[in-house]
C-alpha cells in the first residue's frame, strides 16, 4: 500500500450515494438499472443514445437499451463519434436526433462520447453554427423554441470527468485544431456513475484515462486565482486517484478501486471549471492532428510541463504532496514521484512512441497558445517556450 490516507472505508465507496452538487449525481455499483425509471420521471419518451464508434458493440450499450425498453421508452443509438470528435460528426449526430424525433440525449462511454453527446445537445434544436458555442465567444442567444434537450451523462471510464459540465472538445476539421464549446444554459440533468461499467476496461485504458484524471486534478489546482471550491475538489480528487489508480490497473475487477477512481475522476473534472494549463493546450492540438488518445497524450506531456510550471509553486506542491501521501514535498521530489507512477502503469516516455513527429513542434506550439487552457497556465509562455516543451515531450519526456 502507498502512503495515501484512506479516509473513506471500502463500504462507503461501495454504498449508493446521491449528490446534488454541481448537478444531480447518482453513484454506486449497479445503478444503471435505475436509468429507465429516472427517464420516465423526467418525462422522457425517446432518448438518443450517443456513444463513440469503439463502444457501439460493448455490452453496456445493449444493457442501457434494455433498461430503457423495460421502462417503456423507445431509444436509438448514434455511434458516429471518433476518439477525437469532429465537427462533421456532430452534424451527423444532430441529423440523427432530428430524424428520430428524439427528446433527450444520453451520452455514454468515455470522454469522446461525452463530448459528442454534449455537442449534439448544443446544436440539436437550433440553427446556430457550432463554433458560435466556442468558449471565447459570447454565449449564443437561445430562442424560446430552441431549448436544449435534456442531457444525461454516463461515464464508462474513470478519466475525463466530463459528466458534470457542458464543455466539449471538438476538432475543427478545416483548421485541424480542437476548440472548447459550451453554453451556460446546458447542464446535465443527471450524471450516473456506476463503477460496474468500468470493470471491463483494459488495463491500458484504465491507466491512460486514470492518468488523464490525475492531470486534471494537478493542472486545475495549479491554475492561479482564488477559487477554494475548485481547489478543495481538486485535492480530494487527487487523493482518491493517487490511492486507487495503481490498484485499478493491477486489480481490474476491484470494485472499490473502480469506484474510488470514478469519483476521483468526477471531482477532478469539476475542478477544472477553474481552468487547465499547457499540458492540455499541447495535448488538444496533438490529438487534433495525430488522433492520439487524449489521456495517454496528457500523461506523456505532464512531467515536461510540471518541470516548467512548478518552480515558484512550492506551497501548492506541498498541498498536492500531502493529498497524495508523499513524504517528499519539493517540486523535484513531486515530479520524480509522478514519473515513478507513470512508469508503474506503463505510460510511454515520449510522444514519438505514439507516432508524433519532431517536425510538428513549431506548428503545434502556435496552435497550443490559441487553446483556452493556455490562458490559465500558472506560468506565462511564448511560442518558443512551448515549442521547447513539445520537442522535449516528443524526444524524451522522462
Amino acid at each position: 500500500m502507498d502512503g495515501t490516507l484512506q479516509i473513506n472505508s471500502d463500504a462507503d465507496i461501495l454504498a449508493p450515494q446521491d449528490w446534488s452538487f454541481p448537478v444531480p449525481i447518482v453513484y454506486g455499483p449497479g445503478r444503471l438499472a435505475e436509468i429507465g425509471r429516472r427517464c420516465v420521471a423526467m418525462g422522457l419518451r425517446n432518448p438518443l443514445i450517443v456513444t463513440d464508434n469503439g463502444s457501439r458493440d460493448l455490452p453496456f450499450i445493449d444493457r442501457l437499451g434494455r433498461v430503457l425498453a423495460e421502462a417503456g421508452l423507445v431509444s436509438a443509438v448514434f455511434s458516429g463519434i471518433s476518439p477525437n470528435p469532429r465537427d462533421t460528426e456532430v452534424a451527423s449526430g444532430k441529423a440523427a436526433f432530428l430524424e428520430g424525433r428524439h427528446d433527450a440525449v444520453i451520452a455514454i462511454g468515455g470522454g469522446s462520447a461525452m463530448d459528442g453527446g454534449k455537442a449534439v445537445c448544443l446544436t440539436a434544436r437550433n440553427e446556430i453554427d457550432l463554433w458560435d458555442f466556442e468558449w471565447e465567444e459570447p454565449p449564443a442567444v437561445i430562442g424560446p423554441d430552441e431549448a436544449f434537450p435534456p442531457l444525461i451523462t454516463i461515464p464508462t471510464t474513470a478519466g475525463t470527468g466530463a459528466e458534470t459540465e457542458s464543455t466539449a472538445m471538438i476538432t475543427d476539421t478545416v483548421k485541424g485544431m480542437k476548440f472548447c464549446i459550451c453554453h451556460p444554459g446546458l447542464k446535465p440533468a443527471l450524471a450516473l456513475l456506476d463503477p460496474e461499467l468500468t470493470i471491463g476496461l483494459p488495463s491500458s485504458l484504465t491507466a491512460w484515462t486514470g492518468a488523464d484524471a490525475m492531470t486534471h486534478a494537478i493542472e486545475a489546482y495549479l491554475v492561479p486565482g482564488f477559487h477554494p471550491l475548485c481547489d478543495a475538489v481538486a485535492l480530494e480528487g487527487l487523493a482518491l486517484i493517487a490511492r486507487w489508480l495503481p490498484v485499478a490497473v493491477r486489480e481490474p475487477d476491484n470494485m472499490v478501486a473502480r469506484g474510488g477512481m470514478l469519483v476521483g475522476s468526477c471531482l477532478a473534472g469539476i475542478a477544472f471549471i477553474k481552468g487547465l494549463g499547457l499540458v492540455h493546450a499541447i495535448s488538444h492540438m496533438v490529438g487534433a492532428e495525430y488522433d492520439t488518445q487524449h489521456g495517454l497524450t496528457n500523461a506523456i506531456v505532464l512531467p515536461v510541463v510540471l518541470r516548467y510550471n512548478l518552480p515558484g509553486e512550492e506551497a501548492k506542491v506541498v498541498r498536492m504532496a500531502q493529498a497524495m501521501g508523499l513524504a517528499e514535498m519539493t517540486p523535484q521530489g513531486f515530479i520524480a514521484e509522478i514519473e515513478r507512477r507513470l512508469d508503474a502503469i506503463d505510460i510511454p516516455t515520449s510522444l514519438s512512441q505514439i507516432g508524433v513527429p519532431l517536425d510538428c513542434a513549431e506548428r503545434i506550439s502556435h496552435k497550443a497558445l490559441l487553446d483556452s487552457a493556455a490562458a490559465t497556465n500558472p506560468k506565462a509562455a511564448d511560442a518558443q517556450a512551448v515549442r521547447t516543451l513539445i520537442e522535449t515531450a516528443i524526444t524524451a519526456a522522462r
